[in-house]
Formats: structure tokens, sequence, C-alpha cells
């Protein structure tokens, strides 16, 4: 450890779990504490707080039209803001009973809100092509998931860079799902394939990257980390737009935040999930199938198949 570490460490920066934790098979702390290399410690904390609690990344952004050539104008122009997004992800790291296999277990519920407003929740879309107006249905996963991943000394995290005073690393996901293949309902996308790209930005302050990779430790709340996320993807099929008639894509560009908890949240958006979406308090207890924001729309809205989507468009469009 650096004379640095050890000065941030003295002064109290660097908070870490109780030691009951320590021996605990169902926490993840013990765990974590085996790694040493500095981006994987960061990598983990990104995934959930190592001392087992709920946390969260609030997003907060907008929603773009992507439209090659301006093919829609004037319906759609290129470029033209259709919503903005606000909503979170709730998450925790979850251990496999006395095991060193770690997951991420995450529930993520985003509206999409006023173009010129954004703690106005939009309950209706008047789609300008075909001039009907659609209930919005807002991104409502019930699970992320991800791992396991098996944890020990060794472990690595993913490169990182140095940007001023912030340490930086990127994670870029191109997304390919045959939704035509595996719920056997195409959405109206080419081929029934939904393809997609996810690109996330890490950054965290040096002086929090000092405090909370200090060896065999166990940090206590949520790493401050902040996430640049942008997503380009085919139309949200609350929105009626067939990818395979109807030219162009969303571009999703957001910010995200870690919070401790879900108490930390604004009270505006607090106040729709407790009356409206309680599930999303909270964290799921165990490990699961995972949901986007495609096979959530078929599980909920299509009632895992019994109606079509092209169906669920033709009833609720007036």
């Amino acid at each position: 450890m650096s004379l640095a570490l050890s000065a941030l460490l003295l002064t109290g920066l660097a908070p870490s779990a109780v030691a009951s934790d320590i021996d605990d098979p169902a926490a993840p702390g013990p765990i974590y504490r085996t790694v040493t290399n500095d981006a994987g410690q960061l990598q983990l904390q990104t995934m959930g707080r190592p001392d087992g609690q709920d946390m969260v990344f609030r997003i907060s952004g907008s929603v773009y039209a992507n439209v090659e050539g301006n093919a829609l104008d004037p319906m759609i122009r290129h470029g033209q803001k259709l919503f903005n997004i606000e909503g979170y992800n709730i998450r925790k790291l979850y251990r496999d009973l006395g095991t060193n296999r770690l997951y991420q277990l995450s529930r993520e519920i985003v509206f999409y809100t006023s173009p010129t407003n954004p703690t106005q929740i939009l309950t209706e879309w008047t789609n300008p092509v075909n001039g009907l107006t659609y209930p919005v249905v807002p991104i409502n996963n019930e699970a992320v998931n991800f791992g396991p991943i098996t944890v020990t000394s060794a472990y690595v995290g993913p490169p990182t860079r140095q940007m001023h005073e912030e340490t930086e690393w990127t994670s870029d996901i191109p997304v390919r799902t045959d939704f035509g293949a595996t719920l056997s309902e195409t959405f109206g996308l080419k081929y029934g394939v939904y393809a997609a790209m996810e690109m996330f930005d890490f950054y965290v302050d040096d002086r929090e990257v000092a405090a909370r990779t200090v060896d065999n430790t166990v940090p206590i709340g949520p790493m401050k980390t902040k996430i640049s996320w942008s997503r380009t993807s085919p139309w949200a099929p609350f929105m009626c737009l067939p990818e395979s008639s109807v030219q162009g894509q969303l571009t999703y560009h957001a910010r995200s935040w870690a919070l401790g908890s879900y108490a930390e949240i604004e009270p505006w958006l607090r106040a729709e999930i407790d009356a409206r979406w309680p599930l999303y308090q909270s964290t799921p207890s165990s490990p699961g199938p995972s949901e986007n924001s495609w096979s959530s729309f078929y599980n909920k809205q299509l009632n895992h198949g019994a109606t079509t989507w092209s169906q669920w468009c033709t009833t609720n469009g007036r």
C-alpha cells in the first residue's frame, strides 16, 4: 500500500465493512476482499456495493430520432428530440452461499417524459406517421442480472485511462437478439432481430479511487461513480413503428450517477414508484432470467405471446 493510500485510510476516507462480515458465507465482502487489482475493485463496485446493500444508478437523459437521409421529414425530423428519460437501476452484489461466485442483481425502471419537461411522465404519445395515439410503456425490467463471475485474487478489471483527475473505462456492447426465433414475435423488426449498440463510459475521481482500492478492505456505501450512456436501437415497441417498413431508429443519450439507496432518489420520482411501481423499490432476492425493453413488453403487454405486437398496436391505437 502506498503512503498516499495509507494516509487516506487513516483519515477515514475509505470506510470498511464491520468485522462480522468477514466470515459471512452469504456476504459479498469476503470475496471482494481477495481482489488486489485496482481495476477489478472498481468494476465490482459499479456492479454493487461490496457491503451487499442495495445501491442505485440514477439515469437522466434524452431520446432522439435517428433517421437516415431525414426520410420521415416533416413527420419526424432527423435529430428531433422525442422524449426525455428519467429513472434508475437499483442493484446489489449477490454471493452464491459459501462460494466465490458473485452476481449483479438489479431492476430498472426508466420513464419516457416530456421533451420539454423532464419531470412530466408521459402516459400517451401520438405517432406522427399514422396519427394514432398509443399508451407510453416505460422501460420496466423486473430483473437485469449478470453472472455468476468467479472472483479470486487473480480477478482483473477492464483497461482504465487517466483523464485529468479521473479514472475512466469503457464498455461497448453490440446487442443482437433474434426475437422471431426465441419468442416467435418479430415486433416489426427487420428479420425479427433486435440489433442495438449499448455504450458506457465510467468515471471515478482519483481521490475516490484511492480511498476505495485499499487492499484487504471492504468499502461501505456506494462508490461515487458517473456514467455516460448511449444506445442506438429500433423504435420502442409502444411507438408502433415497424422498423421493417418505417426507416429510422432511436438514439438514447443519458448520464447516470451512483446513489446509496432508493431513499436518495428525488421525491417526485419516488412518489411515482411508491404509487404505481413498488416492485422497483428494491433488488431481486436471487438470480434468475433477465429482461430487456422488448422481452419485458412481450411478457407484460403481450401477456407472454397471448397477443401479438401488431394486435396490441391495433387495439391500443386511437
